[in-house]
């Protein structure tokens, strides 16, 4: 039972489209050729597991900064933020957390607070995983400041595959920790700013579930 609840989880609004397109497609093989068509199918599963949204169990004891995406912590340097946030030219403390095309992909909001500052900024399509995909692929920058005036940075990075990011948050909008935020279609990767002299509890290697794990905790 477990198994079948894992699987059988809300599909994003983003994913409907590209489920039905699929699901066409696969038609298409089946009327050529059956076993094109069973590919088809196996290929419109993945879609639909790809687009999974399920219910996540968020912390909401203060001062924590929770995971915003589900995928592998990268590495865990100090770098400066994006340059279109104004947020100086100072290195930050920042996680890098890599989706690959099995996770989740629906992003969610690490902290209480409000949408200072958000920019969005065209770029190349490198593998996430490498360190200058920070610097030089597609991105969307938000900037956040918590009640007491602590402010945050996530940037949602397109990769090698993804080619879309999905952002929903406005300007000055009051957000609440785990609360979704956008996604990344297909495979990607997201960073995460956080005010100097922070300690992350989390390790490079480590497994991330948005809305769930805690990456630090802020004094």
């Amino acid at each position: 039972m477990d198994t079948i609840t894992s699987i059988l989880v809300p599909i994003h609004r983003e994913g409907y489209r590209f489920i039905a397109i699929f699901a066409v497609v696969t038609l298409v093989l089946f009327w050529i050729a059956t076993p094109l068509g069973w590919i088809g199918v196996i290929l419109t599963a993945w879609c639909a597991y790809f687009f999974r949204d399920p219910d996540r169990h968020t912390p909401n004891r203060s001062g924590l900064v929770i995971s915003p995406a589900d995928g592998v912590v990268q590495m865990i340097e100090r770098a400066v933020p994006p340059s279109e946030l104004g947020l100086g030219s100072d290195a930050l403390p920042r996680v890098s957390i890599f989706m690959n095309v099995f996770n989740v992909h629906v992003n969610r909001i690490p902290v209480a607070g409000q949408v200072v500052r958000q920019a969005y900024r065209p770029g190349r399509f490198l593998n996430a995983a490498l360190d200058k995909a920070s610097e030089e692929n597609e991105r969307h920058a938000v900037r956040l400041k918590t009640a007491e005036g602590q402010e945050l940075v996530v940037v949602q990075i397109a990769g090698l595959v993804a080619r879309r990011i999905k952002n929903d948050l406005i300007d000055s909008q009051h957000v609440e920790a785990g609360e979704r935020f956008g996604l990344i279609r297909f495979g990607s990767r997201v960073d995460v700013y956080l005010p100097a002299g922070t300690e992350f509890l989390v390790d490079a290697g480590q497994t991330m579930i948005a809305g769930e794990t805690v990456l630090a905790e802020l004094s």
